[in-house]
């Protein structure tokens, strides 16, 4: 079996925190530290680092404790908690919220809620691990369509219905996919769901504070209803945990059935303090979202030109897609001799002979990074 993606660089480096830089230390037999730019974490705004961020954790921390110390339903719930789940839920428009410790938890939630043995789930080939482990844990038959392919879907949804099922079927898509940078045409996605009144769960993790109109992801002002979104802290927000959204009937029936929300602690209060700073800085500066595809955009062109092949997309995630393992190792570690921080991803989590290194555009990158990138990147080939 291969090794997981990043294990070499783990084995190799401890990442030491700074504003938009991180010192990585070798080996113990090489003493040598190494500064380099981050061009791999999900910090999408800078935000992990905020000064106002870190301000409202300490705060949070003094005010409500470093961790919630028991369940929503017994001791855990805190003021911040409340605050952060109601400032979310008029940002987005949903009618409920409900936080989770982390991503994968409030996926395994949202499939567990949505389906069951009894269900037909009709994910994209390339949705996330939690999900496919939400589906195999309801119990759920998997059926999954080829990436952003709405021909397809639609082909296995009218197959699922003309089966006599006492379920609706249950579609699952991201909004931004995490290792290829693409997006679906989720209005459409949206109003085929409606049109054969089936369910859609939406993963917006990555998504969230980055695309859509003022970084409130792809699901925000569709017309056609969409079930449930999941989205996470941990990345644009520059914070830690999780949460779904969804409507008031689904919002009772997750309080009253849903294991991974009822039996597990709290959010910890500072994660949520921080969290709700990120989105007051995400309202209060819309121009991060638009300079920052700006960014993403001039980079996939200026790749595009060197020969490299850029799946389309407009967000911040561009892979450079080498095919073998080896040669995405290399790639990686000769950028890291310049001073870029990038990771080569190999299977199993991208598909056998798609080996790459998954650049990510951030909004503290200088131009000077980015064409340093680009001349060590090279000519495709």
């Amino acid at each position: 079996m291969n090794n997981p993606p990043n294990s070499r660089l783990r084995k190799m480096r401890t990442w030491t925190p700074g504003a938009s830089l991180g010192e990585l230390i070798g080996p113990l037999e090489n003493k040598k530290r190494l500064s380099l730019i981050d061009l791999a974490s999900n910090d999408y705004l800078g935000l992990s680092q905020n000064p106002r961020l870190i301000e409202a954790a300490r705060r949070t921390m003094i005010e409500e404790g470093v961790g919630a110390a028991g369940s929503r339903f017994i001791t855990g719930s805190r003021p911040i908690h409340k605050k952060l789940e109601e400032e979310l839920s008029k940002w987005l428009g949903f009618e409920k919220v409900f936080l989770f410790p982390s991503g994968f938890q409030a996926n395994l939630a949202a499939v567990s809620l949505l389906a069951n043995r009894k269900t037909t789930v009709i994910t994209d080939r390339l949705i996330h691990n939690s999900l496919l482990t939400g589906v195999k844990a309801s119990g759920a038959k998997l059926k999954r369509f080829a990436h952003n392919n709405l021909e397809d879907l639609e082909r296995l949804i009218q197959n699922c219905l003309k089966q006599e099922q006492s379920q609706p079927p249950l579609v699952i898509t991201e909004s931004l996919f995490s290792m290829e940078g693409t997006s679906p045409n989720l209005k459409k996605m949206a109003v085929l769901c409606q049109k054969y009144q089936v369910m859609l769960l939406v993963d917006e993790a990555h998504a969230l504070g980055v695309i859509g109109n003022k970084g409130k992801g792809l699901s925000h002002e569709i017309s056609a209803p969409i079930t449930m979104i999941s989205g996470t802290f941990g990345k644009a927000f520059g914070s830690g945990g999780a949460f779904l959204a969804t409507n008031q009937l689904l919002g009772e029936n997750l309080i009253q059935k849903s294991g991974a929300f009822r039996y597990t602690t709290a959010l910890a209060p500072p994660l949520a303090g921080a969290a709700l700073e990120a989105l007051n800085l995400i309202q209060e500066n819309p121009d991060w979202i638009t300079n920052l595809q700006r960014k993403s955009k001039s980079l996939r062109l200026k790749l595009f030109k060197q020969g490299w092949e850029i799946p389309e997309g407009n967000g911040p995630i561009i892979p450079i897609i080498f095919g073998s393992d080896q040669a995405s190792l290399d790639k990686q570690l000769e950028l890291e001799s310049k001073g870029l921080l990038t990771v080569a991803i190999r299977p199993p989590t991208v598909p056998e002979g798609s080996a790459r290194l998954r650049i990510v555009v951030n909004r503290t990158l200088s131009e000077d990074t980015l064409n340093k990138l680009l001349f060590h990147l090279g000519q495709r080939q």
